[in-house]
C-alpha cells in the first residue's frame, strides 16, 4: 500500500479503453508492458510495425515500452511518429501528452510546455475535459519541477476547475497544498490539504487517504495545531496498520514523532522514529529508510 498512482497509468487505461481494433500484437505488447516485460513487448511492437509501419497503435506501445527502459530519445521517436499518424483530435490529444512527458524526462521543459499546451488544444477540439485537465496539471509539474511555483499554481488552479470529479478534486488539491507549502504559504497549504482529505475520505483509494492524511497531519503540525496534528497521524497510522500498510505506518510515526518533538515529548518521539526505522529494516524498504534518515536528520 504505497501510493504509486501515477499519471501514466492513467493515461494508459484511457488510452486502450479508446481502442476498438488493435492487432493481436499490438494486444500483446500491451500486455506484456502492463506485465513488466519490455524486451517481449519491443519484440511484439516489431512484429506488429513490419505487417503496418504507419500501425500508431503499436507505436505508442513501443513507445512506452521504451520509456520503460528509460530509452527516451528513442520513446519520442517513436511518440512523434504516431503523432504524426494520427488524424483524430482524441489521438492526437495522447500523443501530443506523450511527447510533453518524454520531453519532461528529458529536462527540455520548454519543449514539454509546448507539447502539453498542444495537448489542451487537442482536448478541447476532442471536447475532452479530463484531458484538458491533465494537460495543465502536467504543465504545472514542469513549473513546480523547475520552482517556477507562481506559475505551476496557476496551472493547478486551471486545472481544478476542470475536475470532473472528487477524486479529481482531491488530486488537484493536493497539489495546490503542496505548492502554497513551498511557497511558505501554510496557511493556504493547510486549508486546501484539508479539502483534498474530505475528498479521498469519500472517494479515494487506500493510498490517497493514506497520502492525503499524512500530508494533513505535516500541515497541522507546521501550523502548531499540535491536537488535531495528533489526532489524524494516530488516526492513519492505526488504520495503515490494520490495513497491512507498512509503509504508512512507518511514514506516520516519523512525522508523529515531530509533532511531539514540537510539544517537547522527546522520549516519545525516539521511540516514534526508532518504530519507523524497525518497518523499514523489516520490510526490506531501503528508499522509506533513506526517507526517514533524510526527515528525522537533526530532529533530536
Amino acid at each position: 500500500m504505497k501510493l504509486q498512482v501515477t499519471l501514466s497509468s492513467i493515461i494508459i487505461t484511457l488510452f486502450f479503453n479508446s481502442i476498438h481494433a488493435a492487432s493481436s500484437e499490438v494486444d500483446a505488447c500491451n500486455q506484456a508492458v502492463q506485465k513488466g516485460d519490455l524486451n517481449n513487448a519491443l519484440i511484439q511492437a516489431k512484429k506488429a510495425l513490419s505487417n503496418n509501419s504507419s500501425d500508431k497503435d503499436a507505436l505508442i506501445c513501443q513507445g512506452r515500452a521504451l520509456t520503460a527502459k528509460s530509452d527516451f530519445d528513442a520513446a519520442l521517436i517513436s511518440f512523434k511518429s504516431a503523432d504524426e499518424q494520427s488524424t483524430d483530435a482524441f489521438d492526437k490529444t495522447i500523443s501530443a501528452l506523450l511527447i510533453g512527458r518524454t520531453y519532461s524526462s528529458l529536462k527540455q521543459n520548454e519543449l514539454a510546455i509546448a507539447s502539453f499546451q498542444q495537448t489542451i488544444m487537442n482536448a478541447k477540439a476532442a471536447k475532452n475535459q479530463a484531458f484538458e485537465r491533465m494537460g495543465h496539471n502536467e504543465i504545472g509539474d514542469v513549473y513546480f519541477e523547475s520552482n517556477q511555483l507562481a506559475q505551476a499554481l496557476a496551472e493547478y488552479m486551471l486545472g481544478s476547475k476542470l475536475a470532473a470529479n472528487d477524486n479529481e478534486r482531491g488530486e488537484s488539491y493536493e497539489k495546490v497544498a503542496l505548492t502554497h507549502h513551498k511557497m511558505n504559504q501554510n496557511d493556504l497549504a493547510l486549508e486546501y490539504q484539508i479539502k483534498a482529505y474530505l475528498m479521498y475520505d469519500k472517494v479515494g483509494t487506500l493510498d490517497q487517504y493514506a497520502h492525503s492524511s499524512i500530508e494533513l497531519g505535516r500541515y497541522y503540525n507546521i501550523s502548531k495545531n499540535y491536537t488535531s496534528a495528533e489526532n489524524v497521524l494516530n488516526k492513519i497510522i492505526k488504520f495503515a496498520k490494520e490495513q497491512g500498510g507498512a509503509y504508512y505506518e512507518a511514514q506516520g510515526s516519523y512525522v508523529l514523532a515531530k509533532v511531539k518533538v514540537a510539544k517537547g515529548d522527546i522520549p516519545a518521539a525516539k521511540t516514534l522514529v526508532e518504530y519507523a526505522k524497525s518497518i523499514a529494516k523489516t520490510t526490506n524498504d531501503k528508499a522509506l529508510a533513506q526517507e526517514i534518515d533524510q526527515e528525522t536528520a537533526g530532529l533530536f
